[in-house]
């Protein structure tokens, strides 16, 4: 973030505090109406003192209508529709982000028609969930941007307010939409699928138009690479496939090959796991050649073990997240255990394994399953020295158990008692320091 503010012009704004707060006491007398139905001199006067310091959170071509009203409404005490306009400027924002993503990529993912009315159509709180589906929102923006949806809801001028809010909390309010929901992502332009399958299939590429497709692959969203990329694997299986199709896909693979993560790695396990269920030789030979060309040999091996561990950390995940997790973690958990003290977790599985043992352990703010919590013990005391790095890097993500070990002391507590569940043996020097540093800046 300090990083994407250096490269951000500040917005001085002008100093006129002087002459509106006296303007703000003689408007409201001519009315007969008390100093104290807006904002204090004092509050405005802070917020105005703050705000320029949040508006240079937002790239310069954004700083549009929304945000000179905002401006405006808090140079004269109106916090509520100060932050009905900034929110305002959120929606729109997020809305040009999906809508780059490229509305028909998201009718694919959401399997259903979706144009840009429906898109218009859609309500705060579902256009939040799909920009977090979509990956345009990370773990954090959505938890905070939800909780801003909800303050606009009941403290803005959008609706009959529940009660007022003073200079503080307007913002915090302004510095959580700028940073999460006003951003230059906007800018991102997602592929065309259409397009892309068609360029792929009409004929053989030469080696500028693939260097420009891997290029766009780059500069696309995260979400729109991971379902790209094992698109282009299936291309290269389908027996039916033209040989310069099939080129063309492992082609363009290998020029973004540095760019496969996780999830992308995963979705081709996966798919080659399909053609091995379905028993479709032709495509598990071309899968396999597909691995060994792009050298993901290593992938394939225990693949079936993958899909297994996998598919049970998203059963156990699932229940956690779902209604009296307490009462039906447990059997999950204990298959979780039962798998992984049976064999070594595949590199691909490990952070999502880590993370949902640990988000498990760690709880919610209403507490923890207390008959699956000696499961959860077992498998962290278990830990490889990879899945203990995993563990200590929990704090810096963008995920629930990070939200929740930051925002509730228990979850902190039960985050601690985790890592004190490994052997001090188990720790190298820099794991040691690494746990050093989060103790003190976590328990104070």
């Amino acid at each position: 973030m300090s990083n994407s503010l250096a490269r951000q012009s500040s917005h001085a704004l002008p100093d006129v505090m002087d002459n509106t707060l006296p303007s703000i006491g003689n408007i409201l007398s001519s009315f007969g109406l008390p100093r104290e139905i807006i904002a204090s001199n004092e509050e405005i006067a802070c917020a105005w003192r703050e705000l320029p310091r949040e508006i240079s959170r937002i790239p310069p071509e954004l700083r549009d209508g929304l945000i000179a009203r905002m401006c405006v409404a808090t140079s004269v005490g109106l916090f509520d529709g100060a932050i009905n306009y900034i929110w305002n400027a959120v929606i729109l924002n997020l809305r040009t982000r999906a809508k780059n993503f490229g509305l028909g990529y998201i009718a694919q993912v959401l399997n259903k028609k979706f144009e840009e009315d429906d898109l218009n159509d859609l309500m705060d709180a579902e256009l939040l969930d799909l920009c977090h589906k979509l990956e345009l929102l990370s773990e954090e923006g959505y938890f905070f941007l939800n909780q801003c949806r909800d303050i606009r809801n009941n403290f803005s001028s959008a609706h009959p307010s529940i009660a007022q809010i003073d200079d503080r909390e307007l913002i915090n309010f302004i510095s959580r939409c700028c940073k999460y929901g006003i951003s230059s992502d906007y800018a991102l332009q997602g592929i065309q699928i259409a397009d892309f399958v068609t360029t792929i299939k009409s004929g053989k590429l030469n080696q500028d138009a693939i260097d420009a497709w891997c290029e766009k692959l780059e500069n696309t969203f995260p979400a729109q690479r991971s379902l790209l990329i094992p698109m282009l694997h299936g291309i290269y299986c389908d027996p039916d496939s033209k040989e310069h199709a099939r080129i063309n896909a492992l082609s363009i693979c290998v020029g973004v090959r540095d760019l496969f993560d996780t999830k992308i790695e995963s979705a081709l396990i996966d798919q080659h796991n399909s053609y091995i269920a379905k028993g479709s030789e032709d495509r598990t030979k071309a899968s396999r050649a597909y691995f060994q060309k792009l050298e993901l040999l290593d992938l394939l091996t225990g693949s079936e073990k993958h899909s297994i561990i996998r598919a049970a950390c998203s059963s156990l995940f699932k229940v956690h997240q779902g209604f009296d997790n307490f009462y039906n973690e447990p059997p999950f958990a204990k298959n979780l255990y039962e798998l992984t003290a049976k064999t070594r977790i595949p590199a691909s599985t490990k952070e999502e394994y880590v993370q949902t043992v640990a988000t498990c352990y760690v709880g919610n703010p209403y507490g923890v399953s207390h008959a699956a919590v000696p499961y959860y013990k077992k498998m962290i005391e278990n830990f490889s020295p990879k899945e203990i790095e995993l563990l200590l890097e929990i704090p810096r993500s963008n995920t629930i158990v990070a939200n929740r070990i930051k925002s509730y002391p228990n979850c902190c507590n039960r985050y601690f008692q985790a890592l004190e569940l490994i052997d001090e043996d188990s720790f190298n020097e820099p794991q040691r320091i690494k746990y050093d540093k989060l103790k003190k800046k976590y328990l104070k």
